[in-house]
């Protein structure tokens, strides 16, 4: 079937679903809440939504352990209630892409269960090794999450690999009969009716022959199980067998990635395995790979990993772009200020909107939520930061560990979504929604920034509705200004006598600004702005503009 670029033109919406709106009122968000809330989705330009895992799972890592691929956990309204959704959706020129998770599954899905007792043909679905010399394990590699990536399992007497948690342990990719399983997957809901998935880790499904040991002094075995040696061999094979015959969507979620090695997958042409790459240098400009090794925000670092990824892909494959999603803390509270929310949540949405690609929008985004700051570690859920808070810089006192989990939890994305100034910020009628509110929600809620026309919501509104209308944005040539500023993040598009400016301040003080020769205000259009007025020659705290002129 022809591929015909569709998502090109669209913007999505991440839903993290069990935090978006609780439509059966039983303390957990679910897709009886999302088919209420389509309209609002529609109403801020976005007619695309990526759902975050639905399907059966224990929980212990919020729906990325797997237990059932091929059907929706009824914590959410089962089945019935997806298709409803994605029913309505459609309706109103919306896709759907799921989460597609393959790297691993939970302990509890069925092929793990037979797997432990060798059952045929389950047995090597996983990773399994007896221990190494001396009792030890089989490799010195390092889970993602927690401690070491090897468990002992006692009814099979051996070790199976688990990169993430210890409840998912990870598929067996070079046994053709789990890739044939996947096969299947991606059948099964492109049959239903969805139009495509983001993969998620899909670049760790192929590790290094022998499972060799890592001499890297951290996060050893990254090396070996990301790209690897049959990456490229099997991501080719899922999209001639299946994937080339739908006109479906990909996006591939791969840490410690540049441009260049992302054009291997996306690169358009024959060879394409992908569509679109989710890239962690844009998220990284206030630590050091992860949040947990934090760093000052750094424009600059912010500013050269933009222009990298929109030069080197031009012409070649195409951006995805975000600034949020469920694995990163609230964007405002990194790169902005809590101070300047409104601002700095507005010039936020300013520099990336306008570049090319498919842009996200995370919930809670549009709306310039904050980190949650609980008062006790113990209040978060995640796995992955309740096993820093117990096991990494335990020599810090308590409070200055709760000081880095404040800056670095995915937690702090994953708070419910504050729709109103009500109890559970309108979240659920249920007495306790199943994680805790922000404080703030009083203050920073949907229905207050509905009111509202200068609210970050409605800056986002506007912000889309115009990137959609110029036609610089999808096909302009990207160039960046005043590189070198620590303060100022300029950039500009350009096609068919058609430029865009957008200007951008990351600073709490006022500054002096010149526009790049070539660009006179004077003769231009302003079309966005945060701020009331545009007087020439500075830049108050956080300003942004967007400016057009036409040859």
């Amino acid at each position: 079937m022809e591929h015909t670029g569709w998502f090109k033109d669209r913007v999505f919406y991440q839903i993290w679903p069990r935090s978006f709106y609780d439509g059966d009122n039983d303390g957990m968000g679910d897709l009886w809440g999302v088919l209420q809330k389509l309209d609002y989705i529609k109403s801020l330009g976005c007619d695309g939504i990526w759902f975050s895992p639905l399907y059966p799972s224990p929980g212990v890592d919020c729906g990325y352990d797997v237990a059932d691929y091929m059907d929706i956990d009824p914590r959410f309204g089962g089945m019935e209630a997806f298709e409803k959704v994605l029913e309505e959706a459609h309706k109103r020129d919306m896709k759907v892409i799921m989460d597609l998770v393959v790297n691993h599954t939970s302990d509890q899905h069925p092929w793990f269960q037979l797997s432990r007792l060798k059952v045929d043909p389950y047995t090597d679905y996983y990773i399994w090794r007896p221990a190494g010399k001396n009792g030890k394990l089989p490799n010195n590699w390092d889970s993602l999450f927690e401690g070491k990536a090897w468990q002992y399992d006692e009814l099979r007497g051996e070790y199976y690999l688990h990169l993430f948690s210890v409840g998912q342990p990870d598929l067996n990719m070079d046994n053709p009969r789990v890739r044939e399983e996947v096969k299947k997957i991606l059948r099964f809901w492109l049959e239903k009716g969805v139009d495509g998935f983001r993969e998620d880790v899909i670049t760790f499904i192929s590790k290094v022959e022998g499972l060799p040991n890592d001499l890297l002094p951290a996060a050893k075995g990254l090396r070996k199980f990301n790209h690897g040696p049959h990456i490229h061999e099997y991501l080719s094979e899922f999209q001639r067998d299946v994937l080339s015959r739908y006109d479906c969507v990909t996006l591939a979620e791969s840490p410690v990635i540049t441009p260049r090695m992302a054009l291997r997958y996306i690169e358009e042409g024959p060879e394409q395995e992908i569509d679109m790459m989710i890239q962690f240098e844009t998220a990284a400009a206030d630590c050091f790979l992860v949040e947990y090794l934090p760093l000052p925000f750094s424009l600059r670092r912010l500013k050269a990993a933009f222009s990298r990824w929109q030069k080197i892909l031009s012409g070649r494959g195409w951006n995805m772009l975000y600034l949020e999603n469920h694995d990163h803390p609230r964007v405002i509270s990194r790169y902005g200020s809590e101070e300047y929310r409104v601002e700095s949540g507005k010039a936020l949405a300013a520099a990336y909107l306008f570049q090319q690609g498919t842009p996200f929008v995370y919930q809670g985004q549009e709306i310039g939520m904050l980190n949650w700051h609980p008062r006790d570690p113990e209040e978060y859920e995640d796995v992955q930061t309740l096993w820093h808070y117990r096991n990494r810089f335990t020599f810090l006192g308590k409070k200055l560990r709760l000081r880095l989990l404040w800056r670095a939890s995915r937690d702090s994305a994953r708070t419910p979504l504050q729709w109103s100034g009500e109890k559970n910020a309108g979240f659920t009628k249920a007495e306790k929604p199943w994680f805790t509110v922000n404080d703030n929600y009083r203050e920073i809620n949907a229905e207050k920034e509905e009111r509202d026309p200068d609210s970050v919501l409605n800056f986002y509104r506007k912000a889309i509705a115009l990137r959609k209308s110029l036609k610089a944005v999808r096909y302009g040539n990207y160039r960046e200004y005043d590189r070198l500023s620590g303060r100022r993040y300029v950039y500009s598009r350009e096609f068919e006598g058609e430029r865009l400016l957008v200007i951008c301040s990351f600073s709490k003080k006022e500054q002096r600004f010149r526009a790049p020769r070539g660009f006179s205000p004077g003769s231009a259009e302003l079309l966005l702005q945060n701020y009331p007025d545009a007087p020439e020659g500075r830049l108050r705290p956080y300003e942004c503009r967007v400016y057009r002129w036409e040859r």
